[in-house]
């Protein structure tokens, strides 16, 4: 037999889960502020107002991916017939070194950040999300061995592609 205490315990879960399920509480990056009836988005290429070879490519192709692991939504790189397009410029990319070795005065670390504008519009052309501020920055270290050298600038790029490329998609998709 329970004792009054385990009863009222019970009792006390059981009315908070009920209160939540009924407030429309739901798990971050599940819920969509989008229009019900859009089923596909434009994503077209990036623009790239840096001298970044390619950048703008892992940038869209990132948040191509996005999309499709996380929404129901068919992509397609042309805005002709699309119910949203998604549009985006990379406005800045800058590197600037990080740390030193203390004892050869080199660089041990870089940090590069990128600056990336973004809108979606439905088919009318009705702005639906603008973001002109993203920044993302990157961590990557420098080898001191020369002999060993690789440009690690590369893979830091792709890692910041992917960490936009959820921050953008959850930032529509939950109209933050």
């Amino acid at each position: 037999m329970k004792t009054p205490n385990q009863l009222f315990g019970i009792i006390g879960v059981l009315s908070v889960a009920a209160a939540l399920q009924g407030c429309g509480y739901h798990v971050g990056g599940r819920g969509s502020s989008l229009p019900a009836t859009w089923h596909t988005i434009a994503v077209p290429a990036f623009a790239n107002k840096t001298h970044s070879y390619k950048l703008e490519q892992r940038l869209t192709g990132a948040v191509i991916h996005e999309i499709l692991a996380r929404t129901a939504y068919h992509v397609v790189s042309e805005p002709a017939g699309a119910d949203a397009v998604l549009h985006g410029e990379v406005t800045s990319i800058e590197s600037v070194v990080a740390t030193f070795d203390p004892t050869s005065q080199r660089a041990t670390s870089m940090l590069v950040t990128v600056k990336i504008r973004v809108w979606l519009v439905d088919s009318d052309q009705k702005e639906v999300y603008r973001n002109d501020d993203f920044v993302f920055r990157q961590l990557y270290e420098i080898s001191t061995d020369v002999a060993s050298f690789f440009d690690e600038q590369s893979p830091a790029l792709q890692r910041l592609s992917g960490d936009f490329a959820r921050s953008l998609v959850s930032a529509i998709l939950e109209k933050f």
